[in-house]
């Protein structure tokens, strides 16, 4: 069974509030017969896009291969957020690479937040990028660490565009009864994301990249020179690959699938909310919170509430609305029978370490993946860095390559029900709050 078409109609975008909303490219033909490239780019998400956008501007000949439309998988499915950092926080960093690369790290973060708003303002992309996210906890003892690591970023970073919410403020900006405290980061953002992925496909074009969709790569033959991407109608002989499918790269490299695993998650979108959009958010700003299996959501410009909660680690999605309902009925009581008008499921990947997994992973084949849902800017600046790599420029890679990662216990084979069990552990702690 292929991820790719457990829960999709072949080349059709999902029934969620994104595809009803996107300003959409027609579709790029399928490739049929043999075809020559500088590089040849599986995936045509955030970083697939970005990589093929920063090599055509270089001068390189780009051949982009997607199996559905471009954005079709998380990078047009997922919350929006733009986030600060990396995924996992700058303490528990400092003590994995040591201050020197941890600053790196923070700095690399910074310029991936940097690059989508340039991007976004360089190539006219309408996708509702807005500043603001806030990230929610539960407890007084959560808030005493929220509000310490606030100051740990202002002292040791020089980040001064966070600040710490006490319950008052939360309760003025969240009015969930769950909330005690935060903080907000007016620095990090929100966008649409299906939106974003289609600006960078046109800039893509424009600068001369040929895509096509429908497009199902089936076999990488990685010694070879060039390298031979064969696909369901044809081949793309490349000087260079990059593999930019995360969760839904299935087995095009085993190294990558050691160490990258495919998770599910689940979005919901409600009626507009009209005058009780303030009983969710006061302020144009996203949400997401501290549990392990997070809760994340904003409000659409229509004032929907887009809910995000839930996980899954097989191949099938679940029954979708119940899996969201629970978790945004805790938060949001009032809001527990309210109707859904979109609900929709995405496949993305994480890592043992939730940190991207960014390699030379064959003679001439590059890979990122695993952003571990922190993916808008993580995932864009992957394909830049990417780009850059094959151009000869190491800056980037180099701090990522060197994060340490681990394959999953049991390698791709057994990976699935071995996270389950620990997902399972995980959700029993955040039902307790411990």
């Amino acid at each position: 069974m292929n991820l790719l078409f457990s829960n999709d109609r072949r080349g059709q975008y999902p029934q969620s509030w994104y595809a009803a909303t996107a300003h959409r490219c027609d579709p790029f033909p399928a490739l049929e017969g043999e075809t020559r490239a500088d590089v040849c780019i599986v995936g045509g998400g955030f970083t697939g896009l970005s990589a093929a956008l920063h090599l055509a501007k270089a001068g390189r000949d780009v051949v982009l291969l997607e199996a559905h439309r471009v954005g079709f998988g998380a990078s047009g499915r997922n919350g929006g957020q733009l986030g600060s950092g990396q995924r996992v926080d700058q303490l528990t960093l400092e003590k994995l690479v040591g201050p020197e690369d941890a600053r790196k790290l923070w700095s690399l973060a910074e310029d991936a937040k940097a690059l989508v708003k340039a991007l976004v303002a360089e190539h006219e992309i309408d996708c509702d990028l807005k500043p603001g996210v806030a990230h929610a906890v539960f407890s007084q003892r959560e808030v005493e660490h929220e509000h310490a690591y606030v100051a740990h970023l202002r002292d040791h970073y020089g980040y001064g565009q966070i600040k710490a919410l006490d319950h008052d403020a939360m309760r003025s900006l969240c009015p969930s009864p769950k909330y005690v405290g935060g903080s907000l980061d007016m620095g990090a953002a929100h966008l649409h994301p299906l939106n974003f992925a289609l600006g960078l496909a046109r800039a893509a074009v424009a600068a001369g990249v040929r895509i096509h969709e429908g497009t199902h790569v089936q076999e990488i033959k990685e010694g070879s020179r060039p390298v031979e991407i064969r696909t369901e109608a044809g081949k793309v002989l490349a000087e260079h690959v990059i593999l930019a499918a995360n969760g839904y790269l299935g087995g095009l490299n085993r190294k990558v699938a050691a160490r990258v695993m495919p998770i599910n998650n689940f979005i919901a979108a409600t009626p507009p909310l009209g005058d009780d959009a303030d009983k969710v958010l006061s302020r144009d700003v996203a949400v997401a919170d501290s549990k392990f299996m997070i809760n994340y959501f904003r409000l659409s410009p229509d004032k929907r509430l887009l809910f995000g909660g839930g996980e899954s680690y097989g191949y099938r999605f679940p029954n979708i609305e119940r899996a969201v309902r629970k978790p945004m009925a805790e938060i949001f009581p009032h809001l527990a029978d309210i109707p859904f008008d979109y609900t929709w499921g995405g496949t993305l990947a994480i890592t043992m370490r939730r940190l991207p997994y960014i390699a030379r992973v064959a003679p001439n084949v590059l890979s990122a993946s695993g952003y571990s849902g922190h993916g808008v800017g993580s995932a864009t600046q992957a394909g830049q860095i990417l780009a850059r790599v094959i151009e000869g420029e190491s800056d980037g890679f180099d701090v990522l390559s060197r994060i340490p990662t681990r394959p999953f216990l049991g390698g791709a084979a057994l990976r699935t029900p071995l996270l389950t069990l620990a997902m399972m552990w995980y959700a029993t702690r955040d039902r307790l709050g411990i």
